[in-house]
Formats: structure tokens, C-alpha cells, sequence
């Protein structure tokens, strides 16, 4: 059985980047705050958390990301449920849809986190413990704001969670906070 150790050492081997390093911590810690919270396997959720974009920084590109990942992940013995929630990250270029809830809650956590940070970064403590849901919220009417980062994809992952919008940022706060000192955002 593959561990977190075993997660991270990949991770570090692919990513140098400590701001995708910290993207997938903090995606990370939202996955395992919603496998406590459903009564799942956090190590597992961990997990592929930790690993959803370890092949980005070298294969950034709509057709290689995350399929060159997987491909590595296969060929390193990951069990295949890993394989494949990594895959339904990106279900429109991969075509494997997300069906199980820790699929669904990998794609939910995605932008979100990373929005989550980027709000925490502007703030002149850069501490996580200013951001309110109000403020994440209102980042989101800003445009220019993390251009990048799907407004769309952050409502519609709460949605395929079955939850309001406003829930499922105060869950990704409640875990990034738990993991601030680790995210540098304390």
C-alpha cells in the first residue's frame, strides 16, 4: 500500500515550484476535512490531494496534463482508484466522468483552494484567519481578480457536492486553517 510519504516524495520529485507545491497541500487539507466529514479514508482523500497535479509543472498542456501523471502513477504501482480520481480532475479532457464522492470533492476543492489562497495573499497579514466566506465571495465579483482560477468550475463543484456555495468555502477555510502553518498562511 502506497503512503502520504510515498505522495509527497512523488510530488517533490515532479514539482519545485513551492506555490504548486502549496496548491496541493492546501487541496490536500480540504480533501481530507471532507473525507472526516462524510466518514470516508482521509489518507486515501490525502492522498490524491497531494497528487492531483504532481506532473503539471512539467506538463502543463491541456493534452498532457493529467494524463502523463497517470501514466506515471501506473507505472508506479498506484492503485487505480487514484489513478482515476486524479483523472476525473479534468474530466473534460480526460472523458472520465466523476461519479465516486471523492472525486466529486477533488474537482469542489480544486479551484476553490487555490482561489482561497490567492484572497489570503492579498490581505496584509497574508493570514488565513482574515478571510471570511464574505471575502472569498466578493474576490469573486473582481474579474481580474486570479483571472485564471473558474469562477464556474468553483460553483459547480459545490453543486455536485449537493451543498450551497457558501458551505463548501467555509469547509475549504475550516480545513486551510488547520493546515495554515503548513500553507505559510497562519
Amino acid at each position: 500500500m502506497k503512503t502520504r510519504q510515498d505522495a509527497w516524495e512523488l510530488m517533490c520529485r515532479h514539482t519545485e515550484t513551492e506555490s504548486l507545491r502549496k496548491h496541493m497541500l492546501a487541496v490536500e487539507a480540504c480533501m481530507r476535512h471532507y473525507a472526516t466529514k462524510y466518514g470516508e479514508d482521509p489518507e486515501l482523500w490525502s492522498i490524491v490531494g497531494l497528487l492531483h497535479d504532481f506532473d503539471y509543472e512539467k506538463h502543463p498542456t491541456a493534452e498532457e496534463h493529467p494524463v502523463v501523471g497517470m501514466g506515471i502513477l501506473k507505472d508506479e504501482g498506484w492503485p487505480e482508484e487514484i489513478i482515476r480520481a486524479i483523472g476525473s480532475h479534468a474530466a473534460e479532457r480526460t472523458g472520465i466522468q466523476r461519479e465516486s464522492l471523492m472525486e466529486k470533492c477533488l474537482f469542489a476543492v480544486d479551484e476553490l483552494s487555490g482561489f482561497i489562497l490567492a484572497v489570503t495573499y492579498v490581505r496584509p497579514s497574508r493570514s488565513i484567519s482574515e478571510v471570511e466566506v464574505s471575502s472569498v465571495k466578493k474576490k469573486m465579483k473582481d474579474k481580474s481578480f486570479a483571472a485564471a482560477v473558474s469562477r464556474e468550475e468553483m460553483l459547480h463543484g459545490a453543486e455536485e457536492l449537493g451543498l450551497s456555495f457558501e458551505e463548501h468555502v467555509q469547509n475549504c477555510l475550516d480545513a486551510m486553517r488547520g493546515a495554515a502553518s503548513v500553507l505559510g498562511i497562519e
